[in-house]
């Protein structure tokens, strides 16, 4: 048949990849889901299940394995002549989001992988739209406030995974100027507002996990700081933010910050949660650089749960501008949801599922 659109999307079956599949899934849409070999079965049975429950054909779903990682993304020739041919609307997901990540993995995988995409969608005569999804922490190190056209700058990273993200962004910037995109920078996704539903604890998660041990007494020190905001945004506002924008020609050739308009500061997370959980918020708490020094020593993460490499980002003085994306979003009637609004549902589903 003919299709409206034909979506070649990476990352999947990942937790943003299912989500963002299931939500622009149509009769009048064709998908070619680059997959890893050894997810190969578990994509099959999410295609199924989506299919099932969107009223997709399922025959509109076509797994191609490849690895972003390989010349042609180590599809086979008849994979990539058909790709080429039909691909309308490019989604780049697949990415190491590990902030403990090895240079060279993270090279290969994020910047290398990302110069793959770059050279298929180079090749694309039909295209429509190339996606990009990159992160708010290609900010590195810098302070303060960060606007959604600003990208270059020699502060500096905290890790590989920030570092090769921003070289990876650097080099689908550069292509705006001749092929149709868009790039999108979620901060960080926890669980959907809505269920609560994740796929992994980590972020928010290890302070959730933290206070759980013992809420009434845990609560009590607040482990957090009024000068530091951390940006958290649900899953599913970062699904519609994308799958909206993705087709709306004014979202064409912007990079579009899927942040909270509205963080909370990092105390401010903690009393959230610790009301959620023991119906009572912190007493006292000692200064920021105190509590940054602490959770550095090596005895602290058996203690409190949060690995050293996340500790950096519960102390980031900086914020994200999300001018454009408020706009934009607004004309599709979709908002970024507060924190305070939704932490209970995060908290029901740890819950429910204390290891995942």
């Amino acid at each position: 048949m003919d299709y409206s659109r034909t979506i070649f999307l990476t990352g999947f079956p990942g937790f943003i990849a299912e989500r963002l599949v299931e939500r622009m899934a149509s009769a009048d849409r064709q998908f070619f889901l680059l997959i890893q070999p050894q997810f190969l079965e578990k994509a099959k049975e999410t295609i199924e299940s989506i299919a099932e429950r969107t009223g997709t054909p399922a025959e509109n779903f076509a797994l191609i394995e490849g690895d972003i990682a390989r010349p042609d993304l180590g599809m086979t020739l008849e994979d990539l002549d058909a790709v080429r041919r039909e691909t309308t609307d490019v989604f780049h997901l697949a990415a190491i989001y590990d902030l403990a990540v090895a240079k060279e993995p993270a090279n290969t995988v994020n910047v290398e992988g990302t110069r793959n995409i770059d050279q298929l969608v180079s090749d694309l005569k039909l295209l429509r739209r190339y996606n990009y999804i990159s992160t708010c922490y290609v900010a590195g190190r810098r302070t303060g406030h960060i606007r959604e056209d600003e990208l270059e700058h020699s502060a500096g990273f905290r890790n590989f995974y920030e570092e090769s993200k921003y070289r990876a962004e650097l080099q689908v910037e550069r292509l705006k100027d001749r092929i149709p995109v868009t790039i999108f920078r979620p901060s960080v996704v926890v669980g959907d507002s809505r269920t609560g539903e994740t796929a992994k604890y980590d972020g928010i998660y290890y302070l959730i996990r933290y206070l759980r041990k013992a809420p009434g007494l845990l609560r009590i020190l607040n482990v957090g700081n009024s000068l530091v905001k951390l940006n958290l945004v649900p899953v599913d506002y970062v699904v519609d933010g994308i799958a909206a924008l993705a087709f709306d020609d004014e979202a064409e050739g912007k990079t579009i910050a899927l942040a909270d308009p509205e963080p909370l500061t990092t105390k401010e997370l903690f009393d959230t949660l610790a009301e959620n959980l023991s119906g009572k918020r912190s007493v006292f708490g000692p200064p920021a650089a105190v509590m940054e020094k602490f959770l550095l020593l090596p005895f602290s993460p058996p203690m409190t749960g949060l690995p050293l490499s996340a500790v950096p980002y519960f102390f980031i003085a900086q914020t994200y501008g999300t001018d454009l994306a408020v706009r934009l979003l607004a004309k599709h009637g979709i908002s970024c949801p507060n924190f305070r609004d939704y932490a209970g549902n995060l908290l029901k589903f740890v819950e429910k599922h204390p290891e995942l």
